[in-house]
């Protein structure tokens, strides 16, 4: 599968997400096969949860797929920038590499108003690739926002 193809599955559960009125965003994880091994969605208000991001959701499921809690040679594609949590959970886990869709300028930790991957406390960097399937997933989340607005 392509780049695009495994964003394409990530944008279909950001659709999830929308569907129980939560922020839109999706994420999968592929292993070193490249098959998808673990999805998640943002669950933070149907689980009363802050930290249930689409990324800590797929972490945790592919932890326990893995009976590891290190993901070595896993690759994370998410369909916006990782907040600061998320980043600092991609690390711990040691994710190989970081597919990411549309910048969040506000809460984004990798190229918003933090970056911290660059930052002395992070132990582990991924590759980062930014802007896979930008425009479909910057028109999923801002018209998810301009319809709350």
């Amino acid at each position: 599968m392509s780049q695009n193809k495994y964003m394409y599955e990530a944008l279909k559960l950001a659709n999830k997400a929308q569907e129980i009125n939560e922020v839109p965003v999706g994420c999968v994880i592929v292993d070193i096969k490249g098959e998808i091994i673990a999805s998640g969605f943002n669950t933070n208000i149907r689980d009363l949860d802050p930290t249930a991001h689409a990324e800590v959701n797929a972490i945790r499921e592919a932890c326990i797929k893995l009976n590891n809690e290190r993901l070595v040679g896993c690759d994370l594609y998410i369909t916006l920038e990782p907040c600061i949590m998320c980043a600092a959970v991609i690390s711990r886990a040691k994710i190989r590499r970081l597919y990411y869709g549309a910048d969040d300028l506000i809460y984004g930790a990798v190229n918003g108003n933090i970056n911290f991957f660059q930052s002395k406390n992070c132990n582990h960097i991924p590759e980062i690739y930014d802007g896979i399937s930008r425009n479909e997933c910057e028109n999923l989340i801002n018209n998810f926002f301009k319809d709350k607005r």
